[in-house]
């Protein structure tokens, strides 16, 4: 078997598309001056502080600017730009509201492809591929991944074996991060959801 391997995952902070509720998929959107206001309240929780300061955790993130300047203010390291933590590809719902994307995927599931877009399994694969190099590669052992709403929602939904159907059995909350171990047999196990990220 492999080592276990803990993963912090983050949601970028906001953007104008986040405030209008529009589906940004690979827009490669900055971050807003409320995403800026975000991002001066949000702290670590203090093992991963800990951790960071011992030089035992490492950062990834997807390619995309408003990932990537997230990141960039919460670490004072250089995050490891990593292809496979990129949002879903939306293809020709991008820019659509959550409420008109919504009433298109109502009974949709894991297979459902927006068009010139990729399916909710497509981006799982991608991502449990990361996380099984991770597990198989010399180096931290947990890490924190910037990422996007619809990648966290394919991984967390493996996890608790959620068929994306509604109800969804969680909310994901703003200004929350989410553990996820990948343990040594390759099953995903949740640690924690919806972690604070603004430590009062």
């Amino acid at each position: 078997m492999s080592p276990s391997v803990q993963v912090a995952l983050i949601r970028h902070a906001a953007t104008a598309w986040t405030a209008a509720r529009r589906v940004q998929g690979h827009a490669d959107l900055p971050l807003s001056e409320d995403g800026e206001a975000q991002l001066r309240r949000w702290r670590l929780p203090a093992d991963l502080l800990r951790s960071e300061s011992e030089g035992t955790l490492a950062w990834a993130v997807s390619p995309l600017r408003r990932a990537i300047e997230t990141a960039r203010r919460l670490t004072v390291g250089t995050p490891i730009v990593e292809p496979r933590l990129i949002e879903m590809n939306y293809g020709a719902w991008e820019g659509l509201s959550h409420d008109e994307v919504d009433a298109l995927t109502v009974e949709a599931g894991w297979h459902h492809r927006p068009p010139e877009g990729e399916s909710p399994a497509e981006v799982l694969v991608r991502v449990r591929e990361w996380l099984d190099e991770l597990a198989v590669t010399a180096g931290p052992r947990t890490w924190v991944a910037v990422t996007h709403g619809g990648v966290i929602r394919a991984l967390l939904a493996a996890v608790v074996a959620w068929d994306l159907r509604p109800p969804p059995p969680w909310r994901l909350l703003p200004d929350r991060l989410h553990r996820v171990r990948r343990r040594g047999d390759g099953h995903l196990q949740l640690v924690t959801l919806n972690e604070p990220l603004v430590i009062l």
